[in-house]
């Protein structure tokens, strides 16, 4: 019994909540397969660590959407290293009970409440730090889970 309610617990929070096209270009929300630079997907392996998110293709210079209607909730740092300035960019968001951040994208803007389907950022040049890697959006829940049920 326990097992069935937390079941349906999950479905009801899935139901809740699913990513409108984040992307120009990709309606779908498209997941970046395998490519020389690792896979896309929740948990695939980056050496020591595994990925904290999922990456969602997006062209370099593409706009991105807001995939439901949103809080913007400032610009995030996403790497240390200088080498990789041109897609040190991102935003965190909040919407659907969600908390989330993407990575690799110039915000429009970093406050205020935003629409489902508007403008909210630029995809940043991908192919400038890393050379041959599906161009994406890394899309990581606030607290590190899987977001992969809500597309």
């Amino acid at each position: 019994m326990r097992r069935f309610l937390l079941m349906l617990g999950v479905l009801w929070v899935c139901d809740g909540a699913t990513f409108g096209p984040l992307c120009e270009g990709n309606p779908s929300n498209s997941v970046r397969g395998s490519d020389r630079w690792g896979s896309g997907h929740y948990g695939a392996s980056r050496g020591g660590r595994l990925h904290k998110g999922l990456d969602v293709k997006c062209q370099d210079g593409s706009t991105v959407y807001a995939p439901f209607d949103v809080t913007l909730h400032g610009k995030l740092t996403v790497y240390t290293d200088r080498n990789k300035e041109a897609i040190n960019e991102g935003i965190n968001l909040k919407g659907q009970g969600l908390c989330f951040k993407l990575f690799y994208v110039r915000p429009a803007r970093t406050s205020g409440s935003v629409r489902k389907g508007e403008r909210i950022g630029t995809m940043l040049p991908m192919q400038s730090v890393y050379p041959g890697i599906t161009s994406h959006v890394h899309v990581q829940m606030c607290d590190q889970s899987d977001p992969t049920p809500y597309f």
